[in-house]
């Protein structure tokens, strides 16, 4: 989704050519994957942030294509709402200190990107969803003005035919309503990391990645308010899966595949099979095609693959297979579910630990999957992302016919080693495994995430004024903690 697309209106014959090239490509990918030079590339980590953009008052400001001109950065990028930027961070060898790397870099992108919003009294903020947000910002007067926003704006809601219905409900607060705008997905803020993986790596590690998310969210929650509300503790799961659900239920008397997925079920030999899925399970929506490379593979160059690497990018599945075919080609797999925030070393850690545990548990994957259908792992997902560290789920226990529920933070203090494991297969030094891994073990101890520190602070503060400026108040207190930089653990807890 990240070229450049003109508007325009696609022909029945646009689609035909665009789903046969698809299924070309994928066959061609096979082939690509089988070579044995293929992927072999010293192993890099690599991350996305989507930023917010928000004004003096604590509310949006929607300038980024503006801001953009100002930076001339081409690590800078336009996100669907005029609101919202990502910043694309340089990939870093996994040995040595990657994530010490993605944080000064982080760091210093920021501080950049703040010197220049200030002059036209704009502030980013990482937050996976902006408390002040309004339900009139969730409107089509606010997507980003290029072509391929409009088209793909145009043809969920095509594919629906029917306005999206948005209905989330917390522990005492609840929203519900309907919208026409598929701009309510870019209220959705992450910090996307991608893990290059050996090819025959790449199935345990994602089906681990799979199973031990629950973890990862729950104790990285940064997404509790949304349009004023305190509601899920990651808002962001329920609210990105509910509005660009293009599904009609009553259409056919089957359940098509939602394009927000948790997945279809393990992976079970290769990544190609998640390629395969896509292509076979969902139609395209934007069939743009590019200049055909499909005779570049017959020559010994790898393809590109643009119009398989397009369609991919209009499905949103929790973990998503990436190709590349820069240099001897590699597979990645782009962890989704991470929000953006609350400071550059929390999403550090936050990546760290995610990815810690996919490799430290793909060598046992075999073991946890035989013992735990994968409606169960979908099931602890959500209920992570709803209840955060205060979560219970479902995990295999010794000397057990069947899954027992138990406590997340149980789980996730066992999983703490199993991610120092992981990051030294990785080769990542002790100091550095320690720094970050120490993040989220005191956020486990204190229980304060972002998501908590946000709700527990909105609370407070409506005992004195109107919930309106209450969420003004908190955006700058939120603001001022992100530009000193100390992870949310250590931030002074007013309500305590």
């Amino acid at each position: 989704m990240g070229r450049n697309i003109g508007d325009r209106e696609y022909s029945a014959k646009d689609y035909e050519q665009f789903n046969r090239r698809i299924h070309d490509q994928v066959d061609i990918l096979k082939k690509v994957i089988a070579r044995p030079e293929f992927g072999r590339g010293a192993t890099c980590i690599g991350a996305e942030l989507e930023l917010y953009l928000m004004n003096e008052h604590s509310d949006v400001s929607p300038v980024n294509l503006q801001l953009l001109e100002m930076l001339q950065d081409d690590q800078f990028q336009p996100e669907l709402n005029q609101f919202n930027l990502e910043l694309n961070l340089s990939p870093v060898p996994a040995a040595g200190k990657p994530f010490t790397q993605l944080t000064k870099e982080l760091v210093t992108k920021f501080n950049h990107l703040w010197a220049v919003a200030e002059q036209i009294k704009t502030r980013p903020l990482a937050v996976g969803i902006l408390p002040t947000l309004k339900e009139q910002h969730l409107s089509n007067e606010y997507v980003t003005d290029l072509g391929r926003y409009r088209i793909l704006c145009r043809e969920l809601l095509k594919q629906r035919g029917e306005p999206f219905h948005i209905q989330i409900e917390g522990k005492e607060e609840s929203v519900d309503f309907f919208t026409s705008e598929v701009c309510v997905e870019g209220a959705n803020t992450s910090f996307q990391v991608h893990l290059m993986t050996a090819k025959d790596q790449f199935a345990n590690t994602f089906n681990a990645a799979q199973m031990t998310m629950p973890m990862a969210i729950a104790v990285g929650a940064n997404s509790g308010v949304l349009l004023g509300k305190c509601l899920w503790d990651e808002t962001r799961v329920v609210l990105f899966k509910q509005s660009i659900d293009h599904r009609m239920p009553e259409v056919s008397g089957w359940r098509q595949p939602a394009r927000v997925t948790f997945g279809h079920g393990w992976v079970r030999k290769s990544a190609w099979e998640l390629f395969s899925e896509t292509v076979n399970l969902y139609e395209p929506i934007i069939p743009e095609l590019f200049d055909d490379n499909l005779n570049d593979s017959q020559q010994g160059n790898l393809p590109e693959l643009a119009e398989l690497n397009l369609h991919m990018g209009t499905t949103w599945p929790w973990h998503r297979a990436i190709y590349s075919n820069a240099g001897d080609g590699h597979l990645r797999i782009e962890f989704r579910a991470l929000p953006a925030g609350p400071t550059a070393l929390d999403m550090s850690a936050n990546a760290a630990f995610a990815i810690g545990m996919a490799v430290g548990l793909a060598d046992r994957i075999d073991e946890y999957m035989s013992r735990f259908p994968f409606r169960f792992a979908e099931y602890n997902f959500y209920r992570a992302a709803k209840r955060g560290l205060e979560a219970s789920i479902l995990w295999p226990q010794n000397y057990q016919n069947k899954p027992v529920e138990v406590p997340i933070k149980n789980v996730i203090d066992d999983m703490l080693k199993v991610a120092n494991d992981g990051l030294s297969q990785l080769d990542v030094e002790l100091k550095e495994r320690d720094k970050y891994l120490n993040i989220i073990q005191r956020r486990l101890a204190t229980g304060v995430t972002g998501a908590t520190w946000n709700q527990e602070t909105l609370r407070f503060l409506r005992k004195s004024m109107a919930n309106d400026k209450a969420c003004a108040k908190l955006l700058d207190m939120y603001f001022e903690n992100q530009m000193q930089g100390h992870p949310v653990s250590e931030w002074e807890c007013c309500w305590k």
